[in-house]
This record gives structure tokens, sequence and C-alpha cells, in this order.
């Protein structure tokens, strides 16, 4: 069932939702019940904390799972996988995607991206009535990753989501690993010159975050290679057709650091509607 409901979490749900898309025993879904939502946090705690260099909480340690305030209110995708299951019996959740929308974000008093980003210009400038959605906490299990379909699963039911509520931008933080941004001179660079979202509605990282992404001059930057320094997820959003505000930010508790993404429907490349079902 999808996550709509004006009380506490899986309450008021409008409608059944099918899956979404399958390949061989993986399918792609909505979580339907609190217990999928602590998969999901579990998934995100193994490859955030165990996997990679982010710093728990105590809680967080003790539970074995990622969660902050903002799990409560939106939706969580879930790549299942039917044939494997977790220490509990249930099929194993081997990728997800935090989506939250803009009532379910007002109940929480904002978008998680406004902790690192003004997203204030961006949000004024925008026609009235633009449905937004806010994407998160992205990740595949590590034994997935290059396994055929995770990915696209992940894709094809983000954008069945955003064809069922008709959502007209997506945006977001997206990560490059490690925090020494000189180190990252040439992603940050290419994402600058060649992929910066449209001035007049240019969101910037805070002041007291703001880390300068042009540290290499354009004609210095082979677009060939800034694409392929960039880690998979954000090669894939800027091959869609994303652009990146202004700013990178240094999230020392997950070891990354993030970019903010801008990624209106009205621009997705016709290559990746057509990949993904958005046209016949």
């Amino acid at each position: 069932m999808v996550n709509i409901y004006e009380a506490g979490p899986f309450e008021g749900r409008l409608e059944q939702w099918p899956v979404l898309a399958t390949s061989g025993p993986l399918e792609v879904r909505l979580a339907e019940t609190e217990g999928e939502v602590e998969q999901a946090q579990r998934l995100r705690y193994t490859v955030f904390y165990e996997e990679m260099s982010a710093i728990p909480s105590a809680q967080m340690r003790d539970a074995g799972r990622d969660f902050d305030k903002f799990d409560d209110v939106c939706d969580h995708l879930l790549v299942v996988d039917r044939d494997a299951h977790d220490a509990d019996g249930q099929p194993l959740v081997v990728g997800t995607y935090r989506l939250t929308r803009e009532h379910d974000a007002a109940r929480v008093g904002g978008f998680y991206t406004a902790g690192e980003y003004d997203i204030a210009r961006m949000l004024k400038g925008l026609p009235a009535q633009t449905k937004l959605l806010e994407l998160g906490r992205s990740c595949i299990l590590k034994s997935y990753r290059s396994r055929p379909g995770t990915m696209q699963l992940l894709w094809k039911g983000l954008l069945a989501y955003v064809a069922r509520f008709d959502i007209d931008l997506m945006f977001g933080c997206a990560s490059l690993a490690g925090t020494d941004a000189q180190a990252l001179s040439l992603p940050l660079s290419y994402l600058h010159h060649f992929h910066s979202m449209p001035q007049h509605l240019m969101v910037r990282a805070r002041p007291e975050l703001y880390v300068a992404m042009n540290r290499m001059p354009a004609q210095a930057v082979a677009p060939r290679e800034g694409l392929r320094s960039l880690p998979p997820l954000l090669k894939g959003y800027v091959r869609a057709g994303c652009c990146v505000g202004d700013g990178a930010v240094i999230d020392r508790q997950f070891g990354t650091t993030d970019v903010f993404i801008y990624f209106p429907m009205s621009g997705i490349d016709a290559r990746y509607k057509s990949r993904f079902g958005l046209v016949k």
C-alpha cells in the first residue's frame, strides 16, 4: 500500500499498490509495514556505517539501524529478493530509496535537504502548485550492486512513484565518498562547470557549510573524464538530466562530500523516459 496518511505511519492508506517491477526474484515496491521500514534502516546501517565510514549514534549502534525523524513521515521504496531471507525469515531487502513529498516534510518542519542547503530561493521561484519529491538515503547491498537489474528496479520504482503523484521536480543531496574537497576537484569542478542549475532558482549551500566546487578552470576539465569520476548514482542522475546547486557540503558523520541535485521531470532525458516506461 502507498503510504498516504494524515495520522501516524501506515494509517489511512488509500489504495493497494502492486509490485512496481520485477527482475527474476527481485521486485520493487513500497514498504507496507513498520517491520519493512526497519529492514530498510538495517540495510542503510550496513552500507553507511559498516561498509562505509559513517559514524552512528549510540542509539543507532545499539539498534543496528540508521534512522531519523524523517523516516516516520516518508515513503520507503524497496528492492526485495524473494529468494533470500533475513535473520527473521523475511524476504531480504537489498535496495532502498527514501521518498519525501512536501506535505510529509511539513509534518517534521521541512525537508532534510534544508539542513545543508538554502532551498528557499528555489521554492519561491518555482511555479505555483509545483509538486516536489525529495530523494534520499539511497543504497544497495554490496553483493547486489553488480547484479543485473537492481539499480534499474530502483529507478523503475522511483519513476512509477513520480508518475503516480504527478511529480514535477525531484531534488535532494547526492554524495561523493570522502571529505577532502581538494581530492574531489575533478568531479566537483565538472559538475560546477557543466551541470549547474538555472541561476534564477539557484540553491546554495548554507554559508557555514559552503565548500567551493569551482576548483579547476573549465578548460582544464575534460567532460568525459569528469563524468567518469562521478559515483554510479550521481553519474546516472547527470546522464538523465539533473543539475546541481552552488557549493558542496562536507558531511563528517557520513564521511562524504554532498552536492545538491535539481532534477525537473520536464528535463529528463528521452532515453530514460523510454527505458523506464514513461513514454510509449
